[in-house]
C-alpha cells in the first residue's frame, strides 16, 4: 500500500482528507512544511498532498527544498490560492498538481493514482519491469524464473528508488539523503558497497542494470 504525507495546518481538513484516503493509502500527515520535511526525510513517502499557506514553512518552500535534494516524489497542492498566479508559482516550485478548494475527493483519489502510475509506484507497492516483480511489502525482488530473493532494507530502498525513476541519474549524494536520510554519518562509499552488493545479487537479471554514469552517479538501464 503506498503512503501518502498529507501537509496541511487546518486540523479539520487535515482529518478530512485522511478520512477519504485512508480506505485506499497508508496515510500520514504533517501541520506545516517543516514539519513534513523531517518526516519525508524518516519515512518512505510516495506522494504528498499539501496546502501552501501554513506556519514555519508553506508550501512553496516545502516543495523548493524538495526539489533542491533532487526528491521526485510526487507532489499535489491542495489550497484555496486560486489565482492563475499562485498557480503559476505553485508549478515553478516543481509540483505535479493543483487542486483548489473545496476538494471533490473522487477526483482527488484518480488524481493520486495518475501521479503514482506515472512514477511506476501502485497501490500494491509493486514495481513491474517485464516478468520482473518488485514487492516494497515484501522487500523481495521475484525474477521472470519465478525465483524470489529477499533483500535487505537498505538494498531494496536503493533499488526500488532507481527502478521507480528507471533511466534517471542519480548523484551519490541523492541517494544517500533520499535512502539514509539528510543527517547521515554515511558517506559515498555506503552507496558503492550497496551497489555492488545488488549488482552481485541480481547482475543475472536481463531486464535491467545497473549502470555508473562516470562523474554523476547510478541509474537503473531498463533494458
Amino acid at each position: 500500500m503506498a503512503t501518502i504525507l498529507v501537509v496541511e495546518d487546518e486540523k479539520n481538513i487535515q482529518l478530512l482528507t485522511k478520512a477519504h484516503l485512508k480506505n485506499d493509502y497508508n496515510v500520514i500527515t504533517a501541520d506545516n512544511g517543516q514539519e513534513a520535511i523531517d518526516i519525508f526525510y524518516s519515512e518512505h513517502v510516495d506522494l504528498i498532498v499539501a496546502d501552501i499557506m501554513m506556519p514555519k514553512m508553506d508550501g512553496y518552500e516545502m516543495v523548493k527544498v524538495l526539489r533542491e535534494y533532487q526528491n521526485d516524489v510526487p507532489v499535489i497542492f491542495l489550497t484555496a490560492k486560486a489565482s492563475f498566479d499562485d498557480k503559476r508559482e505553485g508549478f515553478a516550485s516543481g509540483i505535479d498538481d493543483y487542486m483548489t478548494k473545496p476538494v471533490n475527493y473522487d477526483e482527488l483519489l484518480w488524481r493520486i493514482e495518475a501521479l503514482l502510475r506515472r512514477s511506476n509506484i501502485n497501490s500494491s507497492q509493486q514495481i513491474k519491469i517485464g516478468e520482473l516483480v518488485c514487492d516494497a511489502n515484501a522487500y523481495t525482488v521475484t525474477k521472470s524464473d519465478g525465483n524470489v530473493i529477499d533483500l535487505p532494507k537498505k538494498e531494496f530502498e536503493l533499488l526500488y528508488k532507481l527502478l521507480s525513476y528507471p533511466n534517471q541519474i542519480f548523484t551519490k549524494d541523492q541517494l544517500l539523503s533520499d535512502i539514509w536520510g539528510i543527517d547521515t554519518d554515511s558517506d559515498d562509499s555506503t552507496i558503492k558497497t550497496h551497489i555492488n552488493r545488488l549488482r552481485n545479487k541480481l547482475g543475472d537479471i536481463p531486464e535491467f542494470e545497473i549502470v555508473t554514469v562516470r562523474g554523476l552517479g547510478y541509474k537503473a538501464q531498463v533494458n
